[in-house]
């Protein structure tokens, strides 16, 4: 699954600036220790952490990314509706085709 900014921070894509702030700097509280309490090594969330910051308080990254977002999720919709509307290389299934040893099994609960 791919994370994005909004993630790290957890906050939603519409929060206004101050809510940035203060999701940021809540974080940092919480993990101002750098290890967790299983004493993995936060270093590198922290970063991100950083680097979410750092493009969500400016309004010209943040804009520039938004719109990123918006363009990979409607390529992601393309190419799900273009997988979706391909024809079925499905063939149905006839009696015929199930294997002997697993009709003899299911004949007993049918009956």
């Amino acid at each position: 699954m791919n994370y994005t900014h909004y993630d790290f921070l957890e906050i939603a894509p519409g929060a206004d600036s101050a809510r940035v702030e203060a999701a940021y700097v809540a974080l940092l509280e919480r993990m101002s220790f750098g290890a967790s309490e299983s004493g993995q090594d936060l270093s590198g969330l922290v970063r991100r952490i950083h680097a979410a910051y750092d493009v969500l308080s400016d309004p010209d990254k943040r804009d520039a990314y938004d719109a990123k977002l918006a363009a990979e999720a409607e390529e992601a919709d393309m190419e799900l509706k273009s997988m979706l509307d391909k024809p079925g290389a499905r063939s149905t299934r006839r009696v015929q085709d199930v294997p002997p040893p697993l009709v003899a099994a299911f004949a007993p609960m049918a009956a």
